[in-house]
């Protein structure tokens, strides 16, 4: 159960989670950067559950877990009153895993084979690197998402593990997860949000071609490395609405991430991504694609980096830092009408960002742990985030800047799951 407090020195309206993508410029024109912002919440409380089986020598693992960051908009629109808050329960995972002898299959909504690990290709959230932050969309440049999967892992031995998975797919054109949308050619527009996701609407429906694949593998020589390698395959196909031309094109990303204890307690971490069409992977910070004036298709290149460390001075304090990174490549088309379209052209809108960058520190401090009564923690997070467009017009700042504070009250319930296979 979780209070969260979170102050701003602009007023971006986004509730929790920093939208990294759209924080507002400080001008004269932009209220909103000449406004400071305060929020209380507790929609980071999460409940869930963990169920464990054998069955005919398999291990069944099932876990569930929500919280209450649902609904369009953080805080949502429409559940939010001037007298009560009416924060809707939202499904983060949803999954089953079948594990026996060195394979193991699971099905269901996960942390994605491309979100950094900890420990092996494990899905549960103790093995996961989604950072130590209170901000709950996590680092800018961290590579991840949520959504349903289905994956086959093999380990040949304890040291080594490989993985495969097919994940719900989304041609993202940006608009939604903080980026603005791409600019479509004239007689294209309504490829987007039919065929190109760009909208807020809350559901999926572009017509997608082909699931993403995902491989990964992990190495972990000790308890004190975890080293990891991840592909991404991706399809795009739409149609020309004007001609009923087909275009199909190719897309992909790369990810190598290392995560190192070089002296006791104190682990370094580097996350590192690079895409040709994989901004969506971003937190949707990135476009997907651009569309070029007969409606073939064209990838934006867009990578991310986390950097940082995390120190474990003894069980009750933990200290951490990191530095994200985001890069947008530019991608330009010319229109029929000889007018630049696709993203970062000159004079386009200053939210078609070129980079988006983020400094962050905080502290941990478990101040008891009882197996009886659960844990009480507090959690301190100051963080930096810059966002500079591609195009900068006349008199207007080349980029914006949002410092915040997070400061947290977490009361964890008691339990625990089983013991850890040997």
């Amino acid at each position: 159960m979780d209070f969260t407090w979170v102050f701003r020195d602009t007023a971006p309206g986004s509730g929790i989670g920093t939208n990294f993508g759209s924080f507002p410029y400080r001008t004269q024109a932009a209220v909103n950067g000449n406004l400071t912002e305060m929020r209380f919440s507790p929609q980071n409380s999460r409940i869930g559950a963990r169920f464990d089986a054998m069955v005919k020598g398999a291990k069944i693992l099932g876990y569930w877990e929500s919280d209450f960051l649902g609904g369009v908009g953080n805080p949502p629109v429409g559940n939010v009153a001037v007298n009560t808050n009416s924060y809707p329960l939202r499904l983060r995972l949803f999954w089953v895993d079948v594990k026996k002898d060195k394979w193991e299959v699971l099905g269901g909504q996960s942390w994605s084979l491309i979100t950094p690990g900890r420990n092996g290709i494990s899905p549960l959230p103790g093995d996961i690197f989604y950072s130590q932050v209170m901000d709950v969309n996590y680092i800018a440049g961290l590579p991840w998402s949520r959504l349903l999967e289905i994956r086959g892992i093999y380990h040949p031995s304890n040291k080594v593990t490989l993985g495969l998975a097919l994940a719900e797919p989304n041609q993202y054109a940006g608009g939604y997860g903080g980026s603005t949308s791409i600019v479509a050619p004239a007689a294209l527009g309504a490829v987007l949000g039919a065929q190109l996701d760009n909208t807020s609407a809350g559901y999926l429906s572009t017509p997608n071609v082909a699931p993403d694949i995902i491989a990964k593998i992990a190495f972990d020589p000790s308890s004190k490395a975890h080293i990891e390698f991840a592909g991404l395959d991706r399809t795009f196909r739409v149609v020309n609405p004007t001609t009923l031309q087909t275009f199909t094109k190719a897309g992909g990303g790369f990810s190598a991430n290392f995560n190192v204890e070089v002296a006791k307690g104190l682990r370094l971490i580097s996350n590192n991504y690079w895409s040709d069409g994989g901004g969506r992977y971003l937190f949707g910070q990135a476009p997907d694609v651009v569309l070029r004036a007969d409606g073939s298709i064209s990838p934006v290149h867009a990578g991310g980096i986390n950097a940082g460390f995390e120190y474990t001075v003894n069980p009750k304090v933990q200290f951490w830092a990191y530095y994200g990174g985001i890069y947008i490549g530019r991608n330009v088309a010319i229109d029929t009408n000889g007018k630049p379209v696709g993203w970062g052209y000159s004079g386009s809108s200053n939210g078609m960002n070129r980079a988006i960058q983020e400094a962050t520190f905080g502290l941990t401090h478990t101040a008891w742990k009882d197996p009886r009564y659960g844990a009480l923690s507090f959690i301190y997070q100051y963080e930096y985030a810059t966002r500079s467009p591609w195009a900068v017009a006349l008199g207007q700042p080349s980029n914006a800047h949002d410092n915040t504070i997070y400061f947290d009250i977490r009361y964890t319930l008691p339990g625990a799951p089983p013991p850890a296979e040997k």
